[in-house]
């Protein structure tokens, strides 16, 4: 099983100023303690042991509040000098990874999966990049992810349709050096630049869970968080 992760925390928050102190989205307070705690600690429960921060904006905010560890979990801090993007964040990240494989986790959703069957069946089908993938019955927000019967992804579809479908949890599990070679340098959009780009010409997976899902990337979300995250407090 895989004991590395990184968790991308680079992001600018805009859409929360609204509501939140000028800090990093992961930040952002739910029930007394920052959103990325709860990210941490599900990571803990699925015996994960180093987590690298890919982080930038107000990253000091991050550190000196984590410093290196967290609980028993190990941190490291990937630390983007100028706006890398969720990809070139990624890729920036990688340089911290010994294993071959890694979870990737977006810094701003919640999304209470199993881990280690979603690496079982990443492994099952020898993919170089797998996807969790949450059903929703609006996915105007988020576009759609669609898999065959094989769970091999066959298209993103854009936001904006109001439909039920499959939507990017926010998981990922990748090949490193699968990685390294096809992306680009500088700033990229992971989901733009990278899964979109690709997937017709290498298999990408997308697996189904069920779990809790939240995003708090916009004002209402981050309120439901709020009120639903007391099921997670210690």
């Amino acid at each position: 099983m895989i004991k590395e992760a990184i968790i991308l925390a680079g992001g600018l928050g805009t859409r929360l100023k609204s509501v939140i102190k000028d800090i990093p989205k992961p930040m952002a307070k739910v029930c007394g303690k920052p959103f990325l705690c709860y990210i941490l600690d599900f990571t803990i429960r699925h015996g994960i042991e180093k987590v690298i921060l890919s982080v930038g904006y107000k990253w000091e905010v991050i550190k000196n509040f984590f410093g290196g560890q967290y609980k028993n979990l190990k941190l490291e801090y990937a630390v983007e000098n100028t706006l890398l993007g969720t990809g070139g964040g990624l890729k920036n990240a990688l340089r911290y990874v010994n294993e071959e494989d890694i979870f990737v986790l977006n810094g701003d959703t919640f999304f209470d999966i199993d881990l280690n069957l979603f690496y079982n069946l990443h492994k099952s089908k020898n993919s170089k990049l797998s996807i969790a993938l949450k059903r929703t019955e609006n996915t105007e927000r988020y576009g759609t992810v669609e898999i065959d019967e094989n769970n091999r992804i066959v298209s993103f579809l854009e936001k904006g349709k109001r439909v039920s479908g499959f939507i990017n949890g926010g998981i990922y599990l990748l090949n490193k050096n699968f990685f390294n070679v096809l992306s680009p340098e500088g700033n990229f959009s992971l989901e733009k630049d990278f899964l979109e780009k690709f997937y017709k010409d290498y298999e990408f997976y997308g697996f189904p869970f069920d779990g809790f899902f939240i995003d708090i990337g916009v004002p209402e979300d981050y309120e439901r968080a709020r009120k639903e995250f007391e099921r997670f407090t210690d």
